[in-house]
C-alpha cells in the first residue's frame, strides 16, 4: 500500500473506535498484531497485548476502567509502512474519579493492508497518577 492508502487505514482505525465499533476496527489488524502500551503502575491496560483477542480484551480493559472525555488525533504523518499520529486524551478514572490527560503519539506500522504493530507514547506518570488511588494520611 501507499502512504496515503496507510494513512487512510489508520484514520479509519480512530473514525470505528470514536463509534464504538471494536470488531471493525480488530478486523484492521493482522492475526499476530502486537499493540504495545508503556507499563505503568495501576493502569490494567498497560503493557503488551498479541494477537486481535488480546487487542479485544484491551479495549474491553479500557472501556471498563475509564470513560473517555475527549480523544483528538490531530496530526498524522505517513512514511514508508509507518503512520505517525499526533493527538490529545483526556479520561476519567472509574475506580478514582480523577481525569487522566496527556497528550500522545502513536505508531502504527502496516503491511499489506493490515496494521501489523501499534505501539504509544504517553505522559506514564500522570496516567499513573490518575489510576492510583488517593493515599489517606493517617494522623494518631
Amino acid at each position: 500500500m501507499n502512504e496515503q492508502a496507510n494513512r487512510q487505514l489508520v484514520q479509519q482505525a480512530y473514525q470505528y473506535q470514536s463509534e464504538g465499533d471494536v470488531q471493525s476496527l480488530l478486523n484492521l489488524l493482522t492475526e499476530d498484531v502486537q499493540w504495545q502500551l508503556p507499563e505503568m503502575e495501576n493502569v490494567p491496560f498497560a503493557g503488551t497485548w498479541r494477537g486481535r483477542e488480546q487487542v479485544g480484551q484491551f479495549f474491553s480493559t479500557l472501556a471498563q476502567v475509564q470513560d473517555v472525555v475527549e480523544f483528538e488525533p490531530e496530526e498524522f504523518i505517513a512514511q514508508g509502512n509507518k503512520v505517525v499520529v499526533l493527538g490529545r486524551f483526556s479520561m476519567r478514572v472509574k475506580s478514582t474519579g480523577r481525569i487522566s490527560a496527556s497528550a500522545w503519539t502513536h505508531v502504527w506500522i502496516i503491511k499489506s493492508g493490515k496494521v501489523t504493530h501499534f505501539r504509544e507514547y504517553v505522559d506514564t506518570a500522570a496516567v499513573s497518577r490518575a489510576h492510583t488511588a488517593a493515599q489517606t494520611v493517617n494522623r494518631s
